[in-house]
């Protein structure tokens, strides 16, 4: 399983597919979980104030150096976040670290 496979390609870039694990000991990308079929994100922010929902916004800027944005879930820990810019270069760097 890839990222091909948690994502799609829309006019403004990618929507990635998330699942969010805040308060954890570290923040980064973990993986992809095959069942929801989901990339698994863990962040050191609590779920309080968007605080978890900036670190992840965070996180997929660091990894891939396109802004991105919580498009849906806000409050889910399962979220839609799109990515801005050249969809395969983001994809392609998602996929080097996992």
């Amino acid at each position: 399983m890839d990222v091909n496979d948690v994502s799609r390609r829309v006019s403004e870039g990618l929507e990635v597919e998330l699942l969010v694990s805040p308060r954890s000991s570290r923040s980064g990308i973990e993986g992809i979980d095959p069942w929801r079929k989901r990339l698994i994100i863990r962040v050191k922010a609590p779920p309080l104030d968007g605080r978890a929902n900036k670190e992840v916004e965070g996180v997929l800027e660091e990894c891939t150096g396109f802004k991105s944005r919580v498009t849906a879930g806000q409050t889910s820990r399962q979220k839609t976040v799109t990515v801005y810019g050249d969809a395969d270069t983001a994809c392609q760097k998602i996929q080097a670290l996992l």
